[in-house]
C-alpha cells in the first residue's frame, strides 16, 4: 500500500487533533505508512489535493454534501466519522473506516 494521507476536519481542529495522533500510534503499530492531519473546516480546500480521504467530525454531517462537492474534482472520498469513534477517540477503528472508504471509492 501506498502512504495514504487522511485529513480529519472539526470546527477548529482541536478535538480532532486527538483522534489524528490515536489514528498515527494505530497506523504505527500495524507498520502502516499512513500520514493523518486534523486541521479546522475553514482550512479544507487548501488540503484536498494532497489527501486521499476528508473525514468531517459528526457535528459537520448535516454539511457533508458541501465537503462532497468540494472534493469531487479531486475523486477523493468524503465521510462522517461516528459519534462513538470520535468522542471515544477510537483511532484504531478510524483507521479502519478510512482504508475502507478509499478502497471502497476506487472501485
Amino acid at each position: 500500500m501506498n502512504r495514504l494521507s487522511i485529513l480529519l476536519c472539526c470546527g477548529a481542529g482541536m478535538s480532532s487533533g486527538f483522534l489524528a495522533q490515536r489514528a498515527r500510534q494505530a497506523a504505527k503499530k500495524r507498520k502502516l505508512d499512513v500520514q493523518v492531519e486534523a486541521r479546522s473546516h475553514s482550512d479544507i480546500a487548501s488540503y484536498l489535493s494532497s489527501i486521499d480521504i476528508l473525514m468531517v467530525g459528526p457535528h459537520y454531517a448535516g454539511e457533508l454534501s458541501k465537503y462532497e462537492k468540494m472534493a469531487e474534482p479531486y475523486n477523493i472520498p468524503v465521510c462522517v466519522i461516528p459519534q462513538d469513534m470520535y468522542a471515544q477517540l477510537k483511532g484504531d477503528e478510524l483507521l479502519e473506516l478510512a482504508i475502507q472508504q478509499i478502497e471502497n471509492h476506487k472501485k
